[in-house]
Parts: structure tokens; sequence; C-alpha cells
């Protein structure tokens, strides 16, 4: 089995054509990322603490 099968497909990412938002919809989107980015951290250290659980339960 190849590894690179086990990887998600990332996608390019289209940037968005923030000329077209006003003002108040840039703080919206804004406050949009800085909720995904919040929620990408929480996985992150959820990840982190597993890995810890299991490097400590095979270095026994």
């Amino acid at each position: 089995m190849d590894t690179d099968e086990l990887e998600p497909i990332k996608k390019k990412r289209v940037l968005k054509d923030l000329d077209a938002f006003s003002i108040e919809a840039l703080g919206e989107y804004i406050e949009e990322l800085e909720t995904e980015i919040a929620r990408t951290r929480g996985k992150i250290a959820f990840k982190e603490k597993a890995r810890e659980g299991a490097e400590s339960f095979f270095k026994k």
C-alpha cells in the first residue's frame, strides 16, 4: 500500500476577491477565519495530546 493514498487530496485554495467586500463584510470574514483558526488549533492540540499519550505508552 502506498502511504500517499492515505493523505487527503489537497485542493488549491481559491482566494476571494476582497475588493468586492464592504468593510462590514470584511470584518465578518475575519471573524469567520478566526473561528476556523481557533477550531484548527484545537484539533492540533487534541492530536498532539493523543500522540504524546501513544508515545508514552510505547516507551514503556
